[in-house]
């Protein structure tokens, strides 16, 4: 599988979260980056956030945040 730039945008848009908490969400304003918005929106449609604006992470979406902070860190070390 190939990283397409939808899978990127949502990628993106999952590490902003603070996963140190659970206590602090992500808005995304309709003035965002149209991809931005769409990535949002479709990581609400896979339940991995709370909201169509971003809201909170789901557990599912923690769990794939947190992989997705692990895939960065590979990659800045090479």
């Amino acid at each position: 599988m190939f990283y397409t730039q939808d899978l990127v945008d949502e990628m993106n848009a999952l590490v902003r979260y603070d996963l140190g908490t659970t206590q602090q969400g992500v808005k995304v304003h309709k003035t965002a980056d149209p991809a931005v918005i769409a990535a949002t929106v479709r990581l609400f449609d896979k339940g991995l956030v709370t909201q169509v604006d971003g809201g909170y992470l789901t557990d599912l979406g923690r769990e794939v945040a947190e992989h997705c902070g692990g895939v960065i860190d590979l990659a800045l070390i090479r």
